[in-house]
């Protein structure tokens, strides 16, 4: 189970990757909503480095998982990628997502939110 959500995830991200990598080949988008997207998908980078590290603290993983990544994600992340791309990702398939990676780092740190 652990492995096929990791899979899940890191498909994700690969879908996210090849996506800003398309984005830059097709008609250039709103400056600004690219800029967001990209911002939203550095910060989260950033969270799932921090959630890997050993050395965070349980605190701020509670934090991240259950207020911070989620917050960003659907807040910013998720508004400039149906933006940028919208016959590509649907809202489902992207709150889909990103139950699948808060999932998978919640069972692995036992965390309840």
């Amino acid at each position: 189970m652990k492995n096929r959500i990791l899979i899940t995830l890191l498909m994700s991200l690969a879908i996210s990757g090849c996506q800003k990598q398309q984005a830059e080949s097709s008609a250039e988008p709103d400056a600004n909503i690219k800029a967001q997207f990209e911002q939203s998908d550095n910060q989260l980078s950033a969270y799932l480095d921090k959630l890997d590290s050993s050395t965070i603290s349980l605190e701020e993983r509670v934090s991240i998982l259950c207020e911070q990544y989620p917050k960003e994600y659907k807040n910013k992340y998720m508004p400039a990628l149906m933006q940028l791309s919208p016959e590509e990702y649907t809202e489902k398939d992207l709150l889909t997502d990103l139950d699948n990676a808060l999932n998978f780092y919640k069972q692995k740190a036992s965390i309840q939110c």
